[in-house]
């Protein structure tokens, strides 16, 4: 542990700007001096108790709630007070100064500070402290600001599910089958001399094959819950005129792009995120590609060709109306070996026929709609959660993150290697041993009970300050 993490700490806990309650919170070891020097009077332990925050004449501040929360029975682990007042900047400022002026004075009866050492907080820090004093794990840290942070309501439930432990049992659950067969291989290595075949008696190749299906089904869950929490970004493509900006306004319900019939009205991005069953989607509309002698546009077309190379799934519209002009077929075919140049093979392109309401259109076109009457948005919106691979859970979801996958695919690999060590047991024991061992790091490092200081810096310094 890090000296810095010994430290007494305060923050605002609350979001800057005016609003009806602030709070102000401190956390560290033996705040009860602390707290009978700043407020005149003893605490009972989680009791609100009104009474007026005093300057240094005695002069009130604000008049408020104070609730102090002795160790172990609080979120950090350690005694924390909080401060409940108004909610206006000032105030707040002159409460916290108040609290480090009172901290940093010597009492009368030991010559020594009331609270040594008392800092401002880190960003995330009082959640690392509940990390580091294990009062929840680094997936329900994580989730705490992940639940700050959801952009739609099935993002916000996924972070409590994952807040109050949902998915690190999961990872328990895989952790614990992984170190039974551990044990039995380890076993096995330690007694080589015995006759009796311990892997083959304790079904060890049962227990591994159970194992990588319960993997499966947690990757799968952990990969719904990262859609939600990440979202998709999707570029709107074509010609000039095929309907892009239409087709925005339309799926965001309102006027965000200008429409007009000029060709080459769209000069740059016009983005806006949007939700399809509670997944976040963030829509982009570009510029309509082509070539072009104006210096504006044909930034916007590059920064349209960026846009394109960085999507999740790219939207290529095609207009319906021009589809018996040579020319307009030509672009769009050429269009189509560019995309398919700059975009990654995982990417999904999606071929959209738009303008419906002007023509019919054959029953082999595929996906077709009319921006301008909504028709056809609905089956366009299943498409792209498809593209995503979405999948509405039937028990809930808990939020996971880009690391969580990634972890979670090392296992993966790591129970691939060992089914292949297993089958040759005699000569692979060790090494079969080896990557369990691997393959319950990888588990540990979603939980962070096993993980480096660089890492944690990492995770909670995007974190808000107070949190």
């Amino acid at each position: 542990m890090l000296a810095r993490h010994s430290d007494p700490i305060i923050a605002i806990a609350t979001a800057p700007g005016r609003g009806s309650v602030g709070i102000v919170r401190i956390s560290g070891k033996g705040l009860a001096g602390f707290i009978e020097r700043m407020l005149g009077r003893s605490l009972s332990p989680r009791e609100a108790t009104y009474l007026p925050f005093r300057d240094a004449q005695g002069v009130p501040i604000d008049q408020g709630l104070a609730l102090f929360f002795p160790a172990p029975h609080s979120f950090t682990g350690e005694d924390v007070l909080e401060l409940q007042g108004h909610g206006g900047p000032v105030v707040l400022q002159l409460l916290l100064a108040r609290c480090l002026e009172v901290a940093a004075q010597p009492d009368v009866s030991t010559a020594r500070p009331s609270l040594p050492g008392l800092r401002m907080a880190q960003a995330g820090e009082f959640s690392e402290r509940a990390f580091l004093n294990n009062k929840i794990d680094l997936a329900q840290a994580e989730a705490i600001a992940d639940l700050i942070d959801a952009s739609t309501e099935a993002a916000a439930r996924g972070a409590t599910q994952s807040m109050s432990g949902a998915f690190s049992r999961e990872i328990h659950g895989l952790r614990d089958a992984l170190i039974q067969l551990r044990m039995l291989v380890e076993a096995t290595l330690d007694f080589p001399e015995e006759e009796i075949d311990f892997l083959q008696k304790a079904d060890a190749q049962g227990q591994l094959d159970r194992l990588t299906t319960a993997l499966a089904v947690v990757f799968q869950k952990a990969s719904q819950g990262a859609l939600l929490r990440e979202g998709i970004k999707v570029v709107i493509a074509g010609q000039p005129n095929a309907g892009k900006s239409s087709l925005l306004n339309a799926l965001a319900g309102a006027e965000l792009a200008i429409v007009t019939p000029v060709p080459g009205t769209t000069r740059d991005k016009v983005q806006q995120t949007i939700q399809i069953e509670g997944v976040p989607v963030q829509v982009i509309d570009t510029a309509g590609l082509r070539e072009s002698d104006d210096a504006v546009e044909r930034i916007g077309i590059e920064r349209a060709w960026e846009a394109i190379a960085d999507a999740d799934a790219v939207l290529f519209l095609h207009d319906l109306t021009r589809l018996s002009v040579t020319e307009y077929v030509a672009a769009d075919a050429d269009i189509a070996k560019v995309i398919a140049q700059k975009v990654p093979e995982a990417v999904p392109v999606i071929d959209v026929w738009n303008k419906a309401d002007a023509m019919d259109a054959s029953a082999d076109t595929g996906l077709v709609l009319s921006a301008k009457t909504g028709a056809g948005l609905d089956a366009l919106r299943r498409a792209l959660l498809q593209a995503a691979g979405w999948q509405a859970p039937s028990g809930g979801v808990f939020i996971a993150r880009t690391r969580h996958i990634q972890a979670l695919k090392q296992v993966d690999a790591h129970l691939k290697l060992a089914q292949e060590h297993l089958s040759a047991r005699a000569q692979s024991l060790d090494l079969l041993a080896e990557e369990l061992r691997l393959a319950q790091n990888a588990l540990n490092e979603i939980t962070g009970e096993f993980t480096s200081d660089d890492l944690l810096g990492v995770i909670f310094s995007r974190f808000c300050i107070g949190k």
